[in-house]
């Protein structure tokens, strides 16, 4: 009954009075009280949410970092353009960016095959109908004939 007059008489006095110097001290304590904290524990819990906020953010913003030294990494592997959103994201992060481990084994095999394709055995595997066991074997009877005629030799 009391909650029906305020309401009814409270918002009537609000609008003769402009309701200025009693909504202040109301909102400090609505914010408070609503809760069931003291001014103090809301201040506290202000200051805590805020730091969780910050954490976040700064969990997100490594995040975004690591992200954008993966496309790097990927446009410098395939020579496409640079960008600048994720040079800007990376020295924002500042040096703690670190890629996954997962992704940096990943980044190793990809470089290990690449040297291997680049390699002349590499290259010749790539050539089709060429059978490299019976390659190696026709070098190492190559290289025995040539040992066993240098022995046989009068001039050496």
């Amino acid at each position: 009954m009391a909650f029906m007059v305020k309401h009814m008489v409270g918002g009537q006095l609000k609008n003769l009075t402009g309701g200025l110097t009693e909504e202040k001290s109301e909102g400090e304590k609505s914010d408070a009280a609503a809760q069931g904290m003291t001014q103090e524990e809301f201040e506290q819990y202000q200051q805590q949410l805020e730091e969780e906020k910050q954490e976040r953010e700064a969990h997100f913003a490594q995040k975004k970092a690591e992200r954008a030294t993966v496309r790097s990494h990927f446009r410098d592997k395939y020579r496409l353009p640079k960008n600048e959103t994720d040079e800007t994201q990376i020295q924002q992060a500042g040096d703690d960016v670190v890629l996954p481990t997962e992704l940096a084994k990943m980044i190793a095999e990809d470089n290990q095959e690449e040297a291997h394709k680049q390699s002349m055995l590499g290259q010749l595997s790539n050539i089709q109908n060429v059978d490299m066991d019976q390659l190696k074997d026709k070098a190492q009877a190559t290289l025995e004939d040539l040992k066993k005629q240098t022995e046989n030799c009068s001039l050496m």
